[in-house]
């Protein structure tokens, strides 16, 4: 199981960027992909590497046809073998 942190930020368009994060969840809900969203970032679960670069790929492209004319894209990618973890399970080992 793979989870993942996601940010997406355009630059040069305000301080508010509410609406690209906005275009990134309802991407990601067409994709149907499991995430979060935080006040920092969004966390996505997905089975493997192949469907959370194609979820992250067309998150990132929905921001640029929105208008963003330069788009910084952090991942940071939890890709454990040993058992599978999710989300969930992650908050869950913490009680």
């Amino acid at each position: 199981m793979i989870i993942a942190q996601l940010s997406i930020a355009p630059l040069g368009k305000g301080t508010s960027v509410s609406k690209y994060v906005n275009i990134v969840i309802e991407t990601l809900k067409n994709e149907q992909v499991k995430f979060q969203t935080n006040a920092m970032a969004t966390v996505i679960e997905t089975e493997d590497l192949t469907t959370l670069f194609h979820v992250v790929q067309k998150a990132h492209l929905a921001v640029a046809a929105a208008g963003a004319k330069r788009i910084i894209t952090e991942l940071k990618i939890d890709d454990r073998k040993d058992k599978k973890a999710t989300m969930k399970s992650k908050v869950n080992s913490l009680k």
